[in-house]
């Protein structure tokens, strides 16, 4: 049984105070070791957070939120018997929950860990346990490995790449006598005794989460190009670069460039510190691992028309764990592209023309940034490809995390015009019981969209008129049979976007049939959203770089619909007034995110299906060669000839 939502605050302060939650003496505390250093060797890392003993307070109320957080997720049925191609999958979240609940951990790590990785693989980054304390150092392999059409291999450019995260990075190797410059372009043969192909299924499916699609979670595993923000950057990808620190070294087998013989290598990984400063280990909890003022959320209707009362902007997005500036540098200068951008390149779309002057390329970085520009930015980008002559659009969303929903549609009906109607798709939220009493408070209290998402002015029918402030599209609930159980939803009902600042034409300003859209399936949220909806309605060509060549794979990733964050969560629990209500979860005491997706959206293929459990393949597939791989321009080349001739 897990414990009760009234977990008073001090209790943890108290926790801290007994020493329960630290090591005994200053002498002994691991954490000192590593105080203050960006870089430390992760045995010594690891040592400082298994210095907390395993807490059942802790534990009982973490997974009381876990569990009612669950309680709306809107994919829990589907994973009971995950469908093809995706049943690596399948899970009983509720059995994997209690099975957490009765085990034995000898510190918290070992607890939190446990969670960690039953949540990344249910393989949907929109539903996660981050916890603060154990995501505060990332594991850094200065061998960063790809994938080419003719084998693996730790990428090429690594010296340049990772020279760019500093001095003190290097100076940790050098100190260590190890030459892992001598490593790039190595051919990969084994990696921890396993094929190399192996080692990356294996970490694809344990390690990278995020995406159902297997072969998707392979090119997270590998290293490659993106924009982070607004710069040009390189992934390290999940081997070099995890998150939740297990690991000390990796073993590889390698051929080195230049040679004929294979070497056994036993690489080390570094931990590089994220998190907040501290001094021992009583201030690495404290500061990192403890709830702050804003782990939970709070109750709006004390601040309506003040600076908590604020439109809510649906998003879809992958969340970062480690925070975005540590998990990538820039993309080194040889492989940065030399065209002159366009206008409308300011944000997170860089937009170029091809020579020729045919084809003009929109590299969507992702859906976040500046919500008022990035309409500007594309309305600016395809002014000056008509002014040029520019008669094809290719959309490269390579590692394109997702962002604000409404951008993706705005992306969709700009293109295709807004004679195509409506440019999203049909959505529900989990009529759970607690959502029901959040609805019906709402509409009670008269909740608007200034401060509640529950609310249905949120939202209009599917015939395009908005929904009154007093709907309930929870009463009544939609039956939904998946694998043989009823999970009530909503009524169905569509996003209302504001006014962007641009006009969206009313004819598409290209042939659609001359559209095409790249990636490597690292295409989340929103962005999955945009490329389905563009297969989907227009048979808009796709095509897929990277993967394993033996296995299928989709061209679009994280497809969710809406994600919440345990803070937004418990704000319209709390702004509804029902804090107290038995089914509500406990403010954390830890400093943590549960996030979950908390809205579906249905296939035009098929409206009884999720968009996520569409299985759809691009038209295309393609290989990263020695040319093409972390080169954004020789890709936009290769596939101008491809598509366009």
């Amino acid at each position: 049984m897990l414990i009760s939502r009234f977990v008073h605050f001090g209790l943890l302060s108290s926790l801290l105070g007994q020493g329960l939650l630290t090591t005994a003496a200053a002498a002994s505390d691991p954490c000192v070791k590593v105080a203050g250093l960006p870089f430390v060797d992760p045995a010594d890392a690891i040592a400082c957070q298994k210095s907390f003993p395993f807490n059942e307070t802790l534990r009982q109320n973490v997974l009381s939120v876990v569990s009612r957080v669950f309680d709306f997720y809107t994919f829990e049925g589907f994973y009971l018997n995950s469908p093809p191609p995706f049943q690596e999958s399948t899970r009983n979240i509720r059995a994997d929950i209690a099975r957490i609940n009765a085990t034995h951990y000898a510190t918290d790590y070992d607890f939190n860990r446990d969670l960690w990785d039953f949540t990344t693989q249910l393989n949907d980054g929109h539903t996660r346990w981050f916890p603060s304390c154990y995501n505060s150092y990332q594991n850094v392999l200065p061998a960063p490995v790809v994938i080419l059409d003719n084998g693996i291999f730790i990428a090429p450019d690594s010296v340049e790449l990772l020279n760019q995260v500093g001095s003190e990075f290097t100076a940790f190797f050098a100190a260590k006598n190890f030459n892992w410059q001598r490593l790039a372009g190595a051919r990969v043969l084994t990696i921890g005794g396993l094929p190399a192909s192996d080692y990356i299924d294996e970490i694809a499916r344990t390690v990278s989460g995020d995406f159902l699609d297997h072969n998707i979670r392979v090119n997270s595993v590998v290293s490659s190009y993106r924009i982070l923000n607004t710069t040009f950057s390189q992934r390290l990808g999940d081997l070099a670069g995890p998150v939740f620190l297990t690991q000390t070294s990796l073993n590889f087998s390698l051929i080195l460039v230049n040679s004929t013989t294979p070497e056994l290598i036993d690489v080390p990984f570094v931990a590089s510190f994220l998190g907040a400063p501290f001094t021992n280990g009583r201030s690495f909890w404290a500061n990192n691992c403890a709830a702050n003022n804003k782990t939970n959320g709070v109750d709006l209707r004390s601040s309506v028309g003040g600076a908590q009362s604020r439109p809510r902007l649906a998003r879809a997005a992958l969340r970062d764990p480690a925070g975005q500036p540590k998990t990538a540098v820039d993309l080194p200068s040889p492989f940065l592209p030399t065209l002159s951008p366009t206008n409308g390149s300011t944000e997170v779309i860089k937009s170029f023309i091809l020579p020729g002057n045919k084809t003009g390329v929109m590299f969507v970085g992702s859906f976040e940034g500046d919500f008022n520009q990035f309409p500007l930015d594309v309305d600016a980008a395809v002014k000056q490809f008509k002014a040029s002559g520019v008669t094809n659009l290719l959309i490269d969303v390579t590692n394109n995390g997702g962002g604000y929903v409404c951008l993706g549609l705005f992306l969709h009906q700009f293109l295709a015009g807004t004679q195509a109607g409506f440019p999203g798709f049909q959505t529900t939220s989990r009529a759970n019981p607690l959502a029901q009493k959040i609805v019906k408070a709402g509409i009670q209290q008269g909740h608007n969209s200034s401060i509640s998402i529950y609310a249905p002015d949120n939202w209009q029918f599917l015939n395009g008129t908005q929904m009154p402030p007093d709907f309930d599209y929870n009463d009544p609930s939609v039956p939904f049979i998946i694998n043989g159980r009823n999970d009530p939803t909503s009524q169905r009902f569509e996003d209302i976007c504001p006014a962007l600042g641009v006009t969206i034409p009313t004819a598409p300003p290209f042939d659609l049939n001359q559209i095409a859209i790249i990636g490597n399936g690292n295409c989340a949220s929103t962005c999955a959203t945009f490329t389905t909806v563009m297969s989907e309605r227009h048979q808009t060509k796709i095509a897929v770089f990277g993967g394993n060549s033996s296995q299928s794979i989709q061209y679009k990733g994280m497809a969710g619909n809406q994600v919440l964050e345990w803070a937004d969560v418990d704000t319209e629990i709390k702004t509804a007034g029902l804090k107290n209500d038995p089914l509500a979860p406990p403010d954390l005491l830890v400093n943590g995110d549960m996030r979950v997706n908390w809205r579906s959206a249905y296939s035009f293929l098929d409206e009884n299906v999720p968009i996520a459990y569409v299985s759809e393949q691009p038209q295309y597939r393609f290989p990263y060669t020695a040319e093409t791989y972390n080169n954004p321009q020789k890709v936009w080349l290769f596939a101008e000839k491809q598509f366009f001739g």
